[in-house]
């Protein structure tokens, strides 16, 4: 990821009805949900989710598909990897296993995984 791209994602991510909804979505997995659900969930009307949607889609944030007449929402689950591998890039001054321990209690990682950084991060 560019500076540019970072610039413009956590420009959409700084608003808080869109990073309500870039949450949501990372819950709800690659099946993603559609507008009308996300817009209920995140207590905001239809066209306003709409327009939010719009704007993390051109940021890389989330990504439509079409299901019958519906259109569903997913994170981009590869555009949120790629940001935090941007901010993590240059981790620590060359020293990658300082941040080890946050990468480690991420909630998605894997137990063993997770047990593996740690004692990487402690060794």
């Amino acid at each position: 990821m560019e500076e540019r791209q970072a610039r413009a994602a956590f420009a959409a991510l700084s608003q808080e009805t869109r990073l309500r909804i870039v949450r949501l979505l990372v819950q709800a997995g690659p099946d993603g949900m559609a507008a009308g659900a996300i817009a209920e969930a995140v207590a905001v009307s239809p066209s306003n989710v709409s327009f939010h949607l719009k704007d993390l889609e051109h940021a890389g944030m989330v990504a439509p598909r079409r299901e019958a007449r519906s259109i569903i929402y997913s994170a981009d689950f590869t555009g949120l990897r790629d940001l935090v591998a941007f901010l993590t890039r240059d981790c620590c001054a060359g020293h990658p296993e300082i941040c080890a321990p946050a990468l480690a209690d991420a909630s998605c990682v894997l137990p063993k995984a997770r047990e593996k950084a740690r004692k990487k991060a402690r060794a």
